[in-house]
């Protein structure tokens, strides 16, 4: 008569250890996306964390190779005023719209450069060599635009759960890591697997 019983239970058991094996963590409260049309894909991600570093190149290299459906979107994480500082860089950046070459020289002028950019001075000087008037970045650092959308990262930081950086979330509802994938390579792998399934579903 236990049989039954016992049988169902491992069956329990390994769907459990099944779902704990996924490479990410589908959320408890999934998060509304900014265009319901496409597969959002959120990199998470900060200018001093040096796995986000080393992450770039792989990130330039998988976004070229997604379909129009797929809307990427970074994201600065905010855990503390020192990481907000850099936000607000990144998104001074964006105001001046500044490309891509801007944001890899920020990336490597603290990482390769060892430059403490870590308050407004540093970075006004820094964004004066990329050929941006000191005036210009310093209204972009503290306009009201910014200051929004600062808030907004907070907020976004805090409702996707966030433990580290860097951390993509795919289309609001599953949330990959360093943690649950195991590894960088793992985190793309991941990645592409969810973004199928999502792209699959849409159809």
């Amino acid at each position: 008569m236990r049989l039954p019983l016992l049988t169902g239970l491992f069956a329990l058991l390994l769907t459990t250890l099944a779902a704990q094996a996924e490479p990410w963590v589908e959320l408890a409260q999934p998060q509304p996306t900014r265009d319901p049309a496409k597969v959002e894909v959120i990199e998470f991600f900060w200018y001093g964390c040096p796995h986000c570093y080393d992450a770039e190149p792989h990130v330039a290299a998988w976004r070229k190779k997604q379909p129009a459906a797929v809307e990427f979107i970074r994201v600065p994480a905010i855990f503390n005023q020192r990481w907000a500082v850099l936000g607000r860089a990144y998104y001074a950046m964006q105001q001046l719209k500044l490309g891509e070459d801007v944001h890899k020289a920020l990336f490597e002028a603290i990482h390769r450069d060892r430059k403490n950019l870590n308050d407004e001075a540093s970075l006004t000087e820094f964004f004066a060599g990329q050929g941006v008037p000191r005036e210009k970045f310093r209204e972009a650092f503290n306009s009201f635009d910014v200051d929004g959308k600062l808030g907004r990262a907070n907020q976004m930081t805090r409702a996707y759960g966030l433990e580290g950086v860097p951390t993509f979330i795919v289309n609001g509802k599953y949330r990959i890591d360093g943690t649950s994938a195991g590894s960088e390579a793992g985190m793309f792998t991941a990645l592409d697997q969810l973004v199928a399934k999502e792209l699959k579903a849409a159809k």
